[in-house]
């Protein structure tokens, strides 16, 4: 028999990162974090590692096991890990990738926060979910100040703490969110939980949550029908006594992706909780929490095609057939530089939005967030869909990471709005915040280039609600375009505009138009393993 093995690529394991991401490290000191590149060298480093690599696959081969009672009858309402889990939590939580710009608010803090996360998603995504909320959670918070000066400090704290018990006892905490019912799903106002009145802000909750991510958090942020109407309320596994709180875990979800982390339904009976904000206020004080989730959505999808394109291009390299090694193949070419300057584009424009959260550029970030979540969300799926078929078979196999990055990539689409809901919140934000347009379109009009500008002439307020998508989409493009234009090299530029706006090329990966610069559009997509 023939044991040796021929023709198939070395594992892509130890290798940075972040130092093989020039578009990233270039955006990371153009956006305002250079200061960070350290951080991120080392996080990169650590993040690419053999161990670190397996501990993401270990946290999907085994996911998380609800035990909702003891041995003898109790509840006990927890959910177990596998030791992997922790291993990758405590990473992100090291590096504080749940805190960063709270703890250390300086200039280019939300910049390098989304560049930590990037990373931190391409070796293991489900993690990232309970890391996003608490990072989200603090502006939501800080509308309590008495509640922030409680939790924050060890919100801020990067020592992980996965032990089950009170806060005050704990090093670090983590903080989720449940908002969705079943009857209600992206309508969040037919929500149906109850909270009675108490004293001095505190409630108590009574229903259920059809979708409540990473139960094991030390708090929540949770709508509920108070007597004012719908509110927002924080609810800790632990009332401030000591006592475990009535938050019962009915079943975990079994998803399509995102299995490492756990996803489950959850009931109140006569849960302790504080409100925060005003009574009836519960969606506009929550969506403070959810405009920063949605930033996350963006990089997480940008980081799912990173390193969907370096799974392709590390595959290529060593990859042979009809006489030659993939990469060096024209038509395989043309599908890895096609993805990679879809990849460059997300990434640019994930830190982009990330600026606008450091200088407080509400108008600009409230509508290009909603644009750039619904579109790069949506790139997602088809990109990482093709990176695997550049693998062929080899992709197919759950051995390869890619399977886990294709069920991974619909995710980002939903959480948070799924497209229709953040469609339709564009049209919102134009119709409230009319400067916000002009905002976004200024942005778009730096670049100077007639391609762009011939492209963004299309968007204009006022289009009716069955054309919401299309407007969202253009905006995203036109933004990623005029990004492109002025920081990328000039051959992904001019694919992307060639392809994206100009309409020179087909509706698949891999027809970028002849003049497409190949060469030098790979050169710049991943400088070494």
């Amino acid at each position: 028999m023939n044991h040796e093995v021929l023709n198939q690529p070395p594992p892509l394991v130890d290798y940075n990162l972040f130092s093989t991401d020039r578009a990233l490290r270039e955006a990371l000191v153009r956006e305002g974090a250079n200061w960070a590149c350290a951080e991120l060298e080392a996080f990169g480093r650590e993040v690419g590692t053999a161990e670190a690599v397996e501990w993401g696959v270990l946290a999907n081969e085994y996911p998380p096991v609800l035990h909702t009672h003891d041995r003898y009858g109790h509840r006990r309402d927890e959910v177990e890990f596998h030791p992997a889990w922790h291993h990758v939590m405590r990473l992100a939580v090291e590096h504080g990738v749940h805190s960063l710009p709270w703890a250390c608010p300086r200039p280019g803090a939300h910049v390098a926060r989304a560049a930590l996360a990037m990373l931190a998603s391409q070796n293991e995504a489900g993690h990232v979910c309970p890391i996003s909320m608490t990072y989200a959670s603090v502006p939501v918070l800080r509308r309590e100040p008495a509640l922030a000066a409680e939790w924050e400090p060890r919100i801020h704290s990067t020592r992980y703490d996965p032990s089950f018990r009170p806060a005050p006892e704990k090093a670090g905490v983590l903080v989720g969110m449940a908002m969705t019912e079943k009857q209600g799903g992206s309508d969040v106002r037919a929500n149906t939980t109850r909270a009675e009145r108490g004293s001095d802000r505190e409630y108590r909750l009574h229903g259920h949550k059809w979708f409540c991510s990473a139960p094991m958090c030390d708090a929540f942020l949770v709508l509920a029908q108070a007597p004012g109407g719908l509110s927002c309320f924080f609810l800790p596994r632990w009332t401030p006594d000591g006592r475990r709180n009535a938050f019962h875990l009915q079943r975990l979800k079994p998803k399509l992706g995102n299995r490492s982390n756990a996803s489950s339904e959850v009931e109140f009976d006569g849960a302790w909780a504080r409100l925060i904000g005003e009574e009836g206020r519960g969606v506009a004080t929550i969506l403070e929490m959810v405009h920063h989730t949605r930033l996350d959505c963006v990089i997480g999808s940008a980081a799912l095609m990173r390193r969907a394109l370096v799974e392709a291009l590390h595959h290529a390299r060593y990859r042979h057939a009809f006489g030659r090694v993939l990469i060096d193949q024209p038509l395989m070419r043309n599908v890895l530089a096609d993805l990679a300057v879809e990849s460059e584009a997300a990434s640019m424009l994930m830190l982009r939005l990330a600026r606008a959260f450091d200088e407080g550029d509400r108008a600009f970030a409230r509508l290009a967030v909603a644009a750039g979540k619904y579109w790069v969300s949506k790139r997602a799926s088809a990109h990482v869909a093709e990176a695997l078929e550049c693998l062929g078979g080899n992709g197919f196999v759950e051995e390869s990471m890619m399977p886990r990055l294709y069920r991974e990539a619909p995710l980002n689409s939903i959480w948070e709005g799924s497209g229709n809901v953040i469609a339709l919140d564009v049209l919102r934000a134009i119709a409230k915040e009319p400067e916000a347009l002009e905002r976004v379109l200024t942005e778009i009009r730096l670049a100077g280039d007639p391609r762009v500008e011939k492209f963004a002439a299309g968007i204009r307020a006022g289009p009716a609600e069955h054309d919401a998508r299309r407007l969202a989409e253009r905006l995203a493009l036109a933004l990623q375009a005029s990004l492109l234009v002025r920081f990328s090299p000039p051959a992904v530029a001019d694919a992307f505009c060639a392809s994206r706006l100009e309409g020179n090329s087909g509706h698949a990966f891999g027809t970028l138009p002849p003049g497409a610069d190949f060469n030098a559009i790979l050169q710049a997509a991943w400088s070494s393993a």
